[in-house]
């Protein structure tokens, strides 16, 4: 499974660069804050919504530390998506938040 840092997507979004992020976690944590642009399907959904996202696209998944979102990069993988987990999550952004 490809990971990426926080802070290469930091910088990704900085140089304007189209992503596709996922962030797994549940609605009351992304209530305190998510990475702007991300698409939140907690990961309790995610078997059930997955049809929702293009197998085309390169997808980066997000949680509050990385693992809920290693497991998700690991499904999503086995299903045939592109993915790569965001290390460390949450607690290492250091990026705006909406």
């Amino acid at each position: 499974m490809r990971t990426i840092t926080a802070q290469e997507v930091k910088q990704l979004l900085a140089d304007k660069q189209q992503l596709h992020l996922i962030d797994v976690r549940e609605a009351d944590e992304v209530a305190t804050g998510i990475i702007p642009g991300a698409q939140n399907i907690p990961l309790s959904l995610l078997e059930f919504r997955m049809h929702e996202l293009d197998k085309s696209q390169e997808f980066i998944i997000v949680c509050r530390s990385g693992a809920r979102s290693g497991r998700a990069a690991e499904f999503l993988d086995y299903q045939g998506f592109h993915v790569s987990n965001m290390t460390g999550g949450m607690l290492a952004w250091e990026g705006e938040v909406e």
